[in-house]
């Protein structure tokens, strides 16, 4: 008997890959899976004490995060972004950054407004789902199309990704600036991704935040950032929010009826990982040394690639459907993701990762050269 119930969602994409692991693991050396961006490196030790540290953790935590986690968050974007956060008001922790990503379209409403949701035309595909799950339609729309005058009419949220997933482009601030500018104009929401920004391999800089460009005044916007890539810290689902100071009183509101609390022991993991830079850069170079192996045997192999000038993809193409480009690379025992799962603008596109071992990055670019010949 079939349920009534339920919000009859699709099934997850990545399932479709079965076919294409089971052919690559039937390499001699073994697969080498560059589908997914999780980290493989250790959790610095400076976050897994203060884990542990932490660990009587016999109280009910808060939603909006000790004061302790708030200044920290507010100390890291000033650190690395020269922006000036209010901790107390501007400020909110997240369990990672995509149930927020998932979820903000229901907790802003917007079912109830009539409003849809935007994203990018490529783009990491929980921006749908969140339209999805609040039962909205989702839109494609890109920020530079934004920035050069393309409607906003009947969108409550728009989300850009700097840098992208799974492109790797990085908007400057001149852009930015023009897309806060519509957006704020038009009364839409804007909220940026920017879990990849200090992974920018063409500056030693931070790609910049969306805060950057709003002149100080954050109102209407919201930057959202993920530790997972900068600190190895997928496991922890540590991310956070800030901005617009009523957008974060509103869903720290929302989050507390919904019961969405990070526990204590990761807010402090996190104040240990925000202060500590050295081994963001440290992992930084660990990544770079990886990206450049495995560029160097994708373009001798014939791959083209595109963007990728920060995050921890090489969004790769060989003139071909992406799932034809799934299957040479299977048979090179190399996994790797559609461009299909982030939209019809990216078929001809794989996203290879860089979260492999040093030594399946290495077995991948020589399996590349010796295929090229």
């Amino acid at each position: 008997m079939s349920s009534r119930f339920g919000l009859n969602l699709p099934d997850y994409p990545w399932d479709r890959l079965t076919e294409f692991r089971n052919r690559a693991a039937e390499h001699s050396d073994g697969a080498c899976d560059l589908s997914i961006g999780t980290p493989v490196d250790p959790t610095p030790q400076v976050i897994q004490s203060a884990l542990a540290a932490a660990s009587d953790a016999h109280g009910y935590p808060t939603t909006a995060g000790t004061g302790e986690l708030r200044e920290a968050i507010a100390w890291w974007y000033r650190n690395w972004h020269g922006v000036t956060l209010d901790p107390a008001a501007e400020v909110l922790p997240t369990i990672g950054s995509k149930e927020l990503v998932a979820w903000l379209p229901t907790l802003l409403g917007l079912r109830q407004a009539g409003l849809d949701v935007a994203c990018p035309s490529a783009a990491y595909p929980t921006y749908e789902m969140g339209a999805t799950i609040a039962g909205v339609n989702c839109r494609r729309l890109d920020a530079a199309d934004v920035a050069a005058g393309a409607p906003l009419d009947g969108i409550g949220l728009l989300w850009i990704n700097t840098p992208g997933n799974p492109t790797g482009e990085v908007l400057d601030t001149d852009t930015l600036a023009e897309v806060v500018r519509r957006t704020r104009s038009a009364g839409v929401v804007l909220a940026s991704d920017e879990c990849y920004g200090l992974l920018n391999w063409e500056s030693e800089s931070p790609a910049p935040s969306i805060l950057n460009a709003t002149g100080g005044d954050h109102s209407g916007v919201l930057s959202v950032y993920s530790m997972s890539k900068q600190s190895n810290l997928a496991g922890y689902r540590a991310a956070f929010v800030t901005g617009d100071s009523q957008l974060i009183g509103d869903l720290t509101k929302s989050r507390k009826h919904a019961g969405m609390i990070m526990p204590f022991p990761v807010q402090a993991a996190m104040v240990a990982g925000l202060r500590d830079t050295a081994h963001v850069v440290e992992q930084k170079e660990r990544y770079r040394a990886r990206r450049d192996l495995l560029r160097s045997g994708l373009e001798a192999y014939g791959f083209r690639i595109d963007h990728s000038s920060a995050g921890l993809y090489l969004w790769s193409s060989a003139n071909a459907n992406c799932w034809d480009s799934l299957s040479e690379l299977a048979d090179l025992g190399i996994i790797a993701g559609p461009g299909e799962f982030y939209g019809e603008a990216a078929t001809d596109h794989v996203r290879i990762a860089l979260t492999a071992s040093d030594e399946r990055i290495g077995a991948a670019a020589q399996r590349l050269h010796r295929a090229a010949g």
